[in-house]
Formats: structure tokens, sequence, C-alpha cells
């Protein structure tokens, strides 16, 4: 059995890794991801509508959930942000380790906000404001910095990963 793992470890062929311009050319292009939580049984795992600002990215949170749990505990998540071709023949992936800190700077929050609602009209559907707790009738117009979301930016990225389709 050790032979043919050995073997299998020889012939292993690893994905090539991107450049910090392509990295952040995925992230840039992409508006939806998935934050990993370290749980307190297991890991928590959720999709999040992000905008890419100033080198940062940001996240609304609703203020209710698991993630609200994880995120005042104040430990290491993982960002994972990927795009791929429908039959898989060209894709890559982008994994952040960080930190999540609520953004408190009043000026920071609104811009954040204001880019994610533009975003969300421009290329989402009105559906979709449901996963920020939004009522079914309401329209990207009602994303605003005077209602009380709450907005998360990626702080102390310690690790920034990129693979990509050879």
């Amino acid at each position: 059995m050790k032979l043919l793992q050995a073997m299998y470890v020889l012939n292993l062929v690893k994905l090539p890794k991107m450049t910090k311009y392509e990295i952040e050319k995925l992230i840039r292009e992409q508006m939806i991801c998935r934050i990993a939580f370290r749980g307190t049984e297991y890991p928590y795992i959720a999709p999040f509508q992000y905008v890419f600002m100033n080198g940062s990215l940001y996240f609304h949170f609703t203020d209710y959930g698991r993630k609200m749990e994880l995120l005042v505990r104040n430990e290491p998540v993982c960002v994972e942000i990927e795009k791929a071709k429908p039959n898989m023949s060209e894709y890559g992936f982008v994994v952040l380790a960080g930190m999540l800190k609520i953004v408190a700077d009043p000026k920071e929050r609104a811009a954040a906000i204001k880019k994610m609602a533009k975003e969300g009209e421009q290329k989402l559907s009105e559906s979709f404001l449901a996963t920020h707790g939004f009522k079914k009738e309401d329209r990207w117009s009602s994303f605003t910095p005077d209602k009380p979301i709450i907005m998360v930016k990626l702080e102390k990225v310690f690790e920034a990963i990129g693979l990509k389709s050879p």
C-alpha cells in the first residue's frame, strides 16, 4: 500500500498558481463567495454577496443566524471565490484567510452599501434581496445606508491562494 501511495504522490499534477493580478481580476469579476467559519462542532460555511472596494472585501450580514454568533467570536475565516465554465474546461478559485470586522466608520459603511446596491441592481434579481433580509416586494433601491444594514470587512488577510486550470 505504501508503494502505491508513493507512486500517486510522484505522479500528482498540481494546479498552476494565479498571479496577484489574476487573483484580483477573479475577485473583481465575481460577486458571490462562501465564507467558512470555525464552528463549535464542525465548520460552518455560507454564501454571501460581496463587493471589492479599495482593495478590501465587504459583505452584508443580517443581524440573525449562526454567522453572527461566529462573527463575535473573532476567529479567523476563509473566504472562497470561484469562477468556472459550465463544462469545467476553465476554472479558478481564490481562498483568502483573514479576520472579519464590522465596519464602524459611517462613510466607509455607506460607500460599501451603495456599491453593493448598485452592483446588485445591475447584475442580480430583486428576489435575491431576500438573502439580505428584505421583503419580496422590496427593490435594490431599498438597500440604503439609512437602514440598519451590518457591513463586515475582511481584514488582516494572512494568506491568499489562487489556483487555476492548467
